[in-house]
């Protein structure tokens, strides 16, 4: 019998908050009769990622086409469960005509994508691309856009500075591994400010001849991304990152947690309301990330929470099932150190809050 073809796979990176989620929700809705497989990897205790995913009600999203790996990057579980899920998609009855992993905001996509070189799937799988997505505005907010010798001039220059910014090293290593990149959220940016973001993403990390692309709210046409046919795991070499040495990479720069909340209150049933209210209190404390469901009394359907840094976005995005509490979560990704529990107080207080009687008579 001939060998079977080897099933593509795009690895979809960035940082958190980029837009990933939001891509991959187009590409499903515009899949041309793919049948595409999801993989996400998702850093923290709740898979919020999966949920907003298998909410969308598009074909495709369903509970079988998504697979969730939690609680770490794929590079560090390889063995105890990166390799078993991808054997299953391969040995699936159907298999897929398309693999899309969205990984974990705070991983690497180089050492997943030396899985690949792994002899139980060599042969029938192969990355088809490796994907970044930017956030637009924070690049042009120089949060990780600085010249890379004058930074390390400041810290030569700094006593107390003895190692490299994590954080920065994570979004120039996703840049160094990509096929193409997307500067998401370009429609937040004017025509000046997209060319310095564009030119800065090109010097920051981007290889000569790897696609800087503009755009908003995630919307490319899957046929740019998907069927790149580029064999990634055969060209690792030329992709040098600051993670290629024999002392890999580390997480314990972050953590994350998965905060309780009360119903929302009155006050802030409005979903602008609730979002201007909580952006002050993720920007005070260590939080990168923050995403989750609320439970709004008297709503059928829930609130959907998403920000990264102060821009916090709320909607209500499907209804609540009849087999699931209606309990509210919000899963905060931030630094170490994050006081969690003062944290889980403050956002509960906001999302409690209730318009005062005297206040509901004078409107």
């Amino acid at each position: 019998m001939p060998l079977a073809k080897a099933i593509p796979v795009t690895v979809i990176t960035g940082f958190l908050g980029a837009g990933k989620t939001t891509l991959i929700r187009h590409l499903m809705a515009n899949a041309g009769g793919r049948r595409i497989a999801l993989v996400i990897n998702e850093f923290g205790d709740i898979g919020m990622d999966r949920e907003i995913l298998s909410a969308c009600g598009i074909q495709g999203c369903g509970d079988d086409d998504i697979v969730e790996l939690a609680n770490g990057c794929l590079c560090c579980t390889v063995a105890d469960e990166f390799l078993p899920t991808m054997e299953a998609l391969i040995h699936r009855a159907e298999p897929p005509d398309h693999i899309v992993i969205e990984t974990s905001g705070l991983a690497l996509p180089k050492p997943l994508v030396q899985a690949f070189t792994w002899p139980e799937i060599r042969s029938r799988l192969t990355v088809d691309g490796v994907v970044a997505v930017i956030d637009g505005p924070a690049v042009a907010a120089g949060l990780f856009a600085e010249d890379p010798a004058a930074v390390q001039a400041l810290r030569a220059a700094d006593a107390a500075v003895d190692h490299e910014n994590p954080l920065e090293e994570v979004y120039t290593d996703q840049l160094l591994c990509a096929d193409m990149v997307l500067v998401n959220k370009a429609d937040l940016l004017d025509e000046a400010a997209l060319a310095d973001t564009l030119g800065r993403v090109r010097a920051g990390g981007a290889r000569a001849g790897v696609p800087v692309l503009p755009c908003h709210h995630g919307v490319v046409d899957p046929s740019v991304l998907l069927g790149l046919g580029l064999a990634v795991e055969s060209d690792l070499e030329a992709r040098p990152t600051h993670h290629d040495g024999p002392e890999g990479h580390d997480h314990d720069d972050f953590e994350s947690h998965a905060l309780p909340m009360p119903p929302v209150g009155s006050g802030h049933a409005d979903p602008r309301a609730l979002a201007e209210a909580l952006a002050p209190v993720v920007q005070a404390g260590r939080v990168l990330r923050v995403k989750g469901t609320l439970d709004v009394p008297g709503k059928p359907m829930r609130l959907l929470v998403q920000g990264v840094g102060p821009r916090i976005q709320a909607h209500y995005d499907r209804p609540w099932r009849a087999d699931e509490p209606r309990a509210g979560t919000l899963v905060v990704i931030g630094l170490k150190g994050l006081e969690a529990e003062a944290l889980r107080t403050r956002l509960a207080e906001v999302v409690a809050v209730a318009n005062k009687p005297e206040s509901s008579a004078a409107e």
